[in-house]
């Protein structure tokens, strides 16, 4: 009898101490920072948003490549990817991305959903962690427009098909916060994600450890100061629809900062209060900001570095009061003459960059709160097209999106930005390993 008890309490053991293994492999959060492993998690990180369309086997899908670009981040210490989970369709839209995900209202593209599958195991086997996100308030994934146009608003006005009218554009997918079958739709498709198995791993997406947190969208917006409350609302029900499915990963917005709650710091510290979002979220664009030059890069750069120390230093400010993490998740530039192929070099380019990886170095050396940030973007082996700027089927995907130029802000495996990534990433990650945190 007592040998049965013993054999029955070590085997209790070795399961609790299994479990313990599986938790402590999810990014968790104390206080202000990240913790991966029992140790804080301090990272440098990309935007990929392409990467499950590179893992299909359909239609732009290139898994030998996708393989080749997992390898050649891993070995220069790009261990984040931000993914977009979901482009909703049809396929024949201007400026956006082509093949979608989900084709319309509930009905989805499997082969895509088994390229989001495919992704995820791959990053596995190479313990990088994802930031998936569902919804987009800009055009080229569909998002908020769709919603509104397959709930009968009428076609979206393509702010680059109308003379660059993005008020227009704005004034149309603003509409989304008050429209709900829209918002009921969304709430759908989040339902449908997350109860969703990986058929390569059989892993249930809410038990996978490779997935770092659920974003509710890129660039989530109000789009006016009377949508505010309408925007809080939504971001604060979905992040609560969100944990209520999935209480083992992450929630963030995907925000911009103030630049995304209509300039209101205030707003954006009161909506990132809210106990189901986990961490925050900024994005810096100095050039579409004005902050930058295109046609004199080099003489508005430090304005443009001056700027952005001031935006991330509001911004930390804030995470410190909310006792959150907080990631730099987008920031790009483009190169230095602002053409869009590998010949233009990226001095300027390299110099911002330098400036954002070394802020998050120095916060892993003091326990800090800037956690971490994903450049925009990684595009790895792919080339632009020299025959046109925008893309069409059958070119490469890359790092800029189907409404921007192709290459205008793209990080190529061939560019001197590859060497200083791996500079800073190696030095964050010694920093990682000694376990430094404010306690």
């Amino acid at each position: 009898m007592k040998r049965i008890k013993l054999t029955i309490l070590l085997a209790l053991l070795l399961v609790t101490n299994l479990q313990a293994q599986v938790a402590s492999q999810f990014v968790t959060t104390d206080g202000s920072q990240f913790i991966l492993e029992g140790k804080p998690y301090y990272y440098i990180g990309a935007n990929y948003w392409y990467g499950a369309i590179l893992g299909s086997t359909g239609e732009a899908g290139n898994q030998e490549r996708l393989l080749q670009e997992l390898d050649f981040m891993k070995r220069n210490g790009i261990t984040n990817l931000r993914i977009l989970a979901g482009a909703q369709g049809p396929n024949d839209q201007p400026y956006r991305v082509s093949p979608a995900l989900e084709m319309a209202p509930g009905e989805y593209n499997d082969t895509l959903l088994a390229g989001l599958d495919f992704l995820l195991a791959e990053m596995g086997k190479r313990n990088m962690k994802a930031v998936l996100y569902f919804n987009n308030s800009w055009e080229w994934s569909g998002g908020y427009g769709q919603y509104l146009n397959w709930n009968g608003y009428g076609d979206i006005p393509y702010a680059l098909a109308n003379n660059n009218d993005w008020a227009g554009f704005m004034n149309y997918v603003g509409q989304f916060l008050n429209c709900e079958p829209c918002k009921s739709q969304f709430a759908n498709h989040v339902k449908f994600m997350l109860n969703r198995t990986n058929q390569f791993t059989n892993k249930k997406y809410t038990e996978d450890p490779t997935i770092m947190s659920w974003q509710i969208a890129n660039e989530p917006r109000a789009f006016s100061k009377e949508n505010l409350p309408a925007y809080e609302l939504w971001i604060s029900s979905t992040a609560a629809l969100i944990k209520s499915i999935d209480k083992q990963h992450l929630v963030s917005t995907g925000s911009e900062g103030s630049h995304g709650t209509e300039g209101s710091l205030e707003d954006y510290k009161r909506i990132h209060a809210d106990s189901n979002i986990d961490y925050v979220t900024m994005h810096i664009w100095p050039k579409n900001w004005g902050w930058l030059d295109a046609k004199n890069i080099g003489g508005t750069i430090d304005k443009a570095i001056a700027n952005t120390k001031e935006y991330m230093d509001q911004h930390m400010a804030v995470a410190r009061d909310l006792q959150k993490p907080i990631v730099m998740e987008e920031f790009g530039l483009p190169r230095d003459q602002h053409t869009y192929n590998l010949k233009d070099k990226t001095t300027y380019r390299d110099k911002y960059y330098s400036y954002v990886f070394d802020r998050v170095l120095q916060s892993a050396r003091a326990g800090g709160e800037l956690a971490g940030c994903n450049f925009w973007a990684f595009s790895g082996t792919a080339r632009p097209n020299p025959a046109r700027e925008f893309w069409a089927s059958g070119d490469d995907l890359m790092g800029d999106p189907p409404q921007e130029e192709q290459g205008l802000n793209s990080v190529f495996d061939q560019d001197s930005t590859i060497p200083i990534i791996k500079k800073y990433a190696d030095a964050i990650q010694k920093e990682t390993k000694k376990g430094k945190s404010k306690k």
